[in-house]
């Protein structure tokens, strides 16, 4: 059964040259790394009053089927004989569908009066023949990129791409099998498409494709399609073992999934993925101890992964274990976010962004212009807001480590644990050596006992045989390493701001001192300075950590002014003024430090001045928490209109919300509750649609 689309408008970006976008494509391919960018639809018009008078416009697609030219020729063909243009005609139409796997850009030419030719272009240029197992490869990949760019709700995505049309590729239960069977032919290739910005390495676990498939699953809740492909799968190569556990463990079908563990690691007893995921599920029911074994064991079978020293930060902090957590921490291997592969596109003449009929509701209506000068000043410098990556994950455990202990225990703790200036000073003015054997805060953070296990045998025992050199070698190299100029000493906090509320952390001495030995850093220090002599026992900051606390400091100067004026104005009696951007920022703020009654106080305010779909989905969170299920829906209606004014009729986080409603209260309920509300009928509709998906895959609750 496929669900009937209420297809969302067509944008059209006019083009200043002719083919201009085009050639911004071709020029573009050899730079491609991953999944590519979304599909781009051109279209050549001729004007009907002008004579020969040309023109040209564009726009980008996600979620179209891509398993052949003749489908792709479909879509143009749609957008050829229904034009929102009456004054021209489409005398030419091309649809071009990156192929990551072959690194090959797919097309399709639709000639009016003439015919349809399919082709791919490569790199360098020049044309191939399409054949039937490129087209496979495309198919895949177009379900890959519709969920890898869909928008999760907040809008960000949207905003990101101007006028792409975004659809659910996978409407029925037949497209899905088509789709399994893709991918478990072309499974195998998956570490070529690359992978998360956390994942340093592809491997047959963690790519693009196992996260598409992952994503996929959870969205419309197919389990038994998903334990079916990888049981498949992991008769071919155990690896897969790691994913078919997630699946089962979503499934709630947690005896089988501890069972396939056991037997997997007893045959694999290195691979990080399973021992991840051992470690996540012993997370989940609270046994912090077993998964603090299942986290170091991760560790060690993959030193250069971030993912696996994040889960045993996480797993410290759980057991409130702060200053192991900071080392865990300052361990971590960072990357450059690479970001997907945006279009870039020459300046056009100008952009039509026409109001699809369905999707008018007054109260969603944004302003279409951004204005700046309505947000001070220090809210747009938050540099934690433009986190990503694992950047974004490391601040996010800092800040929960904040929230936890409060920010003086937390720099406490960082004094503890690694060199702080005073100290350096101190250590330079007496003279002491600074060549001492130290242990490196990777061995520190994996070990976190004075004696514990390491390959079944204590530290001591390791000694007993012989292996006490080695072991002294590594740790002096390590030191070294901390010592680079990528390490820099961390600073002390004494400065404190105005108020005195807020400790500020003074700037570091330069890593290059560090390593040079200069004793023209400072003043010498006073009589009255604290002798440091445990200096040997601590670590070196790296300078990503040292920035991440002074950007936390920020974050932290501005939430306490905002809720300190807050305040004064209720005891007052006078009204708190904030623009809604500002009020949206102050949002994101309170939610990156975990203060989420105070973010959903600064997204309501928004909300009553203005809808913004990031305050909207970040009240929606709090209605989910809660199972206020009425507030949850009146919260869908108008993300999902708001998802169809932007040409967007697919967004995997609100179906999965859909989804789960009718787990909990059945399809009939959902579909009452919806039409009960007192909006138009076209935009009821629109969440009908979700509706009608669940019911399509048949998920838990939509029966009857």
């Amino acid at each position: 059964m496929t669900i009937a689309m209420v297809v969302p408008a067509v944008p059209e970006i006019v083009e200043e040259e002719i083919e201009s976008a085009v050639d911004s494509r071709n020029e573009s391919l050899p730079s491609l790394r991953e999944l590519g960018p979304p599909d781009l639809v051109h279209l050549v018009k001729q004007s009907a009053k002008s004579g020969n008078k040309q023109s040209s416009v564009y726009h980008h697609v996600t979620g179209t089927d891509a398993s052949s030219s003749a489908s792709l020729a479909a879509y143009v063909n749609t957008i050829i004989y229904s034009p929102n243009d009456k004054s021209s005609k489409v005398i030419s139409g091309l649809y071009c569908c990156y192929n990551a796997f072959s690194r090959l850009d797919m097309r399709v030419e639709v000639k009016i009066p003439g015919g349809v030719e399919s082709y791919c272009i490569d790199e360098r240029g020049d044309k191939r023949v399409a054949s039937d197992a490129l087209w496979m490869e495309t198919f895949l990949c177009g379900v890959l990129r519709a969920y890898a760019y869909a928008d999760d709700g907040s809008g960000d995505s949207i905003k990101k791409i101007i006028g792409v049309r975004r659809f659910d590729p996978i409407t029925s239960t037949e497209m899905e099998h088509r789709f399994l069977d893709a991918a478990e032919r072309l499974f195998f290739k998956g570490p070529q498409l690359g992978s998360e910005p956390e994942v340093q390495v592809p491997n047959i676990a963690s790519n693009h494709l196992t996260t598409g498939l992952i994503s996929y699953i959870h969205t419309t809740g197919r389990y038994t399609s998903g334990i079916n492909l990888f049981e498949k799968l992991r008769t071919r190569n155990l690896e897969v073992s790691s994913l078919l556990a997630r699946v089962m463990i979503s499934a709630d079908e947690e005896v089988q999934a501890v069972k396939l563990l056991h037997d997997a690691v007893a045959k694999l007893p290195m691979d990080y993925s399973l021992l991840d995921c051992q470690a996540a599920f012993c997370q989940s029911k609270s046994r912090l101890d077993w998964a603090l074994e299942c986290a170091k064991r991760s560790v060690t079978a993959a030193p250069s992964e971030f993912g696996t020293w994040a889960r045993l930060a996480e797993v410290y902090v759980g057991l409130e274990q702060w200053d192991l957590a900071l080392l865990t921490l300052n361990s971590c291997p960072m990357f450059t976010y690479n970001d997907k592969d945006f279009p870039r596109m020459p300046e056009p003449a100008h952009v039509l962004l026409p109001v699809l009929r369905e999707s008018i509701l007054d109260e969603i209506d944004e302003p279409t212009n951004y204005d700046g000068d309505q947000v001070h000043q220090s809210l747009r410098k938050l540099h934690a807001a433009g986190y990503k990556g694992t950047f974004l994950k490391a601040y996010s455990l800092l800040t929960e480590i904040t929230a936890k202990i409060g920010w003086d225990q937390l720099l406490r703790v960082r004094s503890q644990v690694f060199v702080m200036e005073e100290e350096y000073r101190s250590e330079k003015q007496t003279g002491s050596n600074q060549n001492a054997s130290n242990p490196n805060a990777s061995t520190t953070a994996l070990r976190g006992t004075p004696s514990p296990i390491v390959n079944g045998h204590t530290i001591s025992e390791s000694h007993a045989n012989g292996d006490t050199d080695s072991h002294e070698k590594d740790e002096e190299t390590l030191l070294e390493k901390q010592a680079s100029p990528t390490s820099p000493v961390s600073p002390p906090s004494s400065a404190t701001v105005a108020d005195g509320s807020i400790e500020k952390p003074e700037q570091t001495i330069t890593p290059e001192v560090v390593k040079s030995g200069s004793d023209d850093i400072s003043d010498a220090p006073t009589a009255s300075a604290p002798k440091y002599t445990q200096i040997h026992n601590k670590r070196l900051c790296e300078r990503w950590l040292d920035n991440l606390f002074m950007v936390l400091y920020e974050d932290l100067r501005i939430y306490t002014i905002w809720r300190t004026d807050m305040a004064r104005a209720q005891s007052e009696s006078s009204d708190y003024r904030k623009s809604p951007e500002e009020w949206e920022i102050l949002g994101e703020l309170a939610e990156r430090l975990h203060h989420f009654p105070e973010a959903v106080e600064a997204y309501q305010a928004c909300l009553r001045i203005r809808f913004s779909p990031k305050a909207m989905k970040g009240v929606l969170k709090m209605y989910e928490e809660k199972g206020r299920n009425g507030e949850v829906l009146q919260a869908m209606i108008r993300l999902i209109a708001w998802q169809y004014r932007w040409y967007s009729e697919f967004s995997p986080a609100l179906l999965r919300t859909i989804r789960k409603l009718i787990e909990s209260e059945g399809a009939v309920k959902v579909r009452s509750i919806v039409q009960a509300t007192s909006l138009p009928q076209p935009v009821l509709d629109l969440t009908h649609r979700y509706v009608e998906l669940c019911v399509a895959f048949r998920s838990s609750g939509s029966e009857a």
